[in-house]
């Protein structure tokens, strides 16, 4: 991560952390984590956006876990900048939910 974008993840509240490291519980929470700050660090995106739309998610169902938050916010900020259209979402929502799209990592 660029020093910029690792400082602002490292001011985040609440990601969950086991000695100062992040934890994931599973695959799909690092690749939502990694794809936010990528489109992030590329340009796709200010980094303060998501956080703001981050923030926002969770303050809309605090009782949510903290990545399906991060992944609701990352699905708002594609829709909004328009890289993915809401049929595409939907298209590959169910992909995954169906299994008929292999997660091979």
């Amino acid at each position: 991560m660029s020093s910029e974008i690792d400082r602002r993840v490292a001011d985040l509240q609440g990601l969950p952390r086991k000695n100062g490291e992040l934890v994931f519980e599973a695959p799909w929470q690092s690749r939502v984590f990694g794809l936010a700050v990528a489109m992030s660090e590329r340009g796709g995106c200010e980094w303060d956006d998501f956080r703001r739309r981050l923030m926002a998610e969770i303050g809309t169902q605090p009782e949510r876990e903290y990545y399906a938050s991060w992944l609701s916010a990352f699905e708002l900020l594609l829709l909004e900048e328009g890289v993915v259209s809401p049929e595409e979402l939907k298209s590959r929502q169910h992909e995954y939910l169906s299994m008929e799209r292999e997660d091979r990592y």
